[in-house]
């Protein structure tokens, strides 16, 4: 019998998610900037440089899996190449309203 593969980047279930898990991971302004980044619902690189952030390769990777583990976030692998992308439609159906709110200055 051969092994089952784990997804490598595993994300909670939509109905599992609880709004203060986003709320706190939400709070960080670093971890913010990348939600409001990643709003457009389109997957991004994983890149550094392309956040415009000051932040250690290292400390941008803890951002990429708190937003993860939160449920805010899907890792996409192609290959190499590591993208994130906003469950925006699973959160505006569980949470109507939460991403504009949090998109608003």
């Amino acid at each position: 019998m051969a092994a089952e593969t784990a997804e490598p980047y595993p994300v909670p279930d939509i109905g599992e998610i609880q709004l203060v898990d986003v709320l706190r991971a939400a709070a960080d302004p670093a971890r913010l900037a990348i939600i409001r980044v990643l709003a457009d619902g389109e997957p991004h690189a994983k890149t550094a440089d392309l956040w415009g952030l000051d932040i250690q390769k290292s400390t941008l990777s803890h951002h990429f899996k708190t937003l993860r583990e939160a449920g805010l976030t899907r890792t996409i692998v192609t290959g190499r190449t590591h993208s994130i992308q906003l469950r925006r439609v699973e959160l505006d159906d569980r949470f109507p309203g939460l991403i504009d709110a949090l998109l608003t200055d």
